[in-house]
């Protein structure tokens, strides 16, 4: 069996995922509405509402159960994550020991920065389903988003420290891997943003998305671990617009709803299997609003806000170091 980190993270969200359908999958509160009156309306009316509810951990109604279980399955998560890194990126060998020390590592332009955006969307990512676990235990809302966000920094923030204490060469005394400030940072405003969507609702309408097609060394097997989060040539990451509520009111009128713009940036090269180098490619690429899909409930509401993480493949342009050129799919 392939073990990787964002198959942990994956039985992560599946137990999320089945223990918030226990009760029918509680709506995210960070929801937005497609026609732009109605919905800067309403997110101010939101804004007030949240602000204004009773911060009450211990009410009657928690579901202890479901919460109970939400925390075992993190603490599952953590430790299937730690079992994984100390078999792979953290093992010992004949090249490598452990000498208890702490190490910090600049690797601003390993990647150019997509790595560092990726760290961002994954704790995002986490809290998003970490909050749904959390809102199906019937847990205050306000709660729910502190400790979503909570969670995802927590997870990222363990790795990262245990990548500070990674074994150093027997001969050089240099490490396998170290604690990266940029990587620390990158959660942080990751945690940052998903909570920074509760007061201020109106950064809704700037999404956060991902998507992701193996790379070639992936697809060759030239990285034996499969760990898709480190295919960073396979990997894209967007900023979605929500281009309804953005526009002029004289122009939004004419924009469809359910149609976003999206910002792209992929980079290719990364890693030891390229000599040339990591090379920058940008994007701009029309986008979908899940959220528009007409399917209603607690249970939609919780599957369509998870879909607006994922990047649609729709027509795009793409501006590269060899020029400008139109993609059918922009994925």
């Amino acid at each position: 069996m392939v073990k990787n980190y964002i198959y942990k993270i994956g039985l992560l969200f599946a137990l999320l995922f089945i223990l918030n359908n226990l009760v029918f999958a509680q709506p995210d509160p960070l929801v937005n509405q497609p026609q732009k009156k109605q919905s800067l309306y309403h997110l101010r009316e939101l804004q007030y509402t949240y602000q204004m509810e009773k911060f009450d951990p211990l009410h009657k109604e928690v579901n202890y159960p479901i919460l109970t279980g939400v925390g075992l399955s993190y603490t599952f998560i953590i430790y299937q994550i730690n079992e994984y890194y100390k078999n792979t990126w953290w093992k010992e060998d004949s090249n490598y020991i452990y000498n208890g020390s702490f190490h910090v590592v600049n690797d601003s332009k390993y990647a150019l920065g997509i790595d560092k955006v990726g760290h961002a969307y994954g704790t995002a990512l986490i809290a998003h389903f970490f909050s749904a676990g959390l809102l199906a235990a019937n847990l205050n809302d306000e709660l729910a988003i502190w400790l979503g966000a909570a969670g995802g920094l927590g997870l990222q923030l363990y790795t990262e420290i245990q990548d500070g204490f990674a074994p150093i060469d027997k001969e050089t005394g240099e490490p396998k891997w170290g604690f990266s400030p940029g990587d620390a940072i990158a959660d942080f405003l990751g945690a940052g943003y998903y909570v920074a969507r509760y007061y201020y609702p109106y950064i809704n309408n700037f999404q956060l998305r991902v998507s992701y097609y193996p790379s070639e060394a992936m697809r060759n097997g030239d990285k034996p671990d499969y760990n898709i989060a480190d295919d960073y040539d396979g990997q894209k990451v967007w900023l979605a617009f929500r281009m309804k509520n953005l526009l002029p009111d004289n122009i939004a009128k004419y924009w469809p709803s359910f149609l976003m713009l999206s910002a792209g940036y992929g980079v290719t090269g990364v890693g030891d299997y390229h000599k040339d180098g990591p090379v920058p490619s940008y994007y701009i690429a029309f986008d979908f609003d899940a959220s528009t899909i007409p399917l209603h409930g607690e249970f939609w509401e919780f599957i369509k806000n998870t879909l607006n993480y994922l990047h649609f493949p729709l027509p795009g342009i793409k501006f590269s170091q060899d020029g400008v050129s139109f993609l059918l799919v922009a994925y």
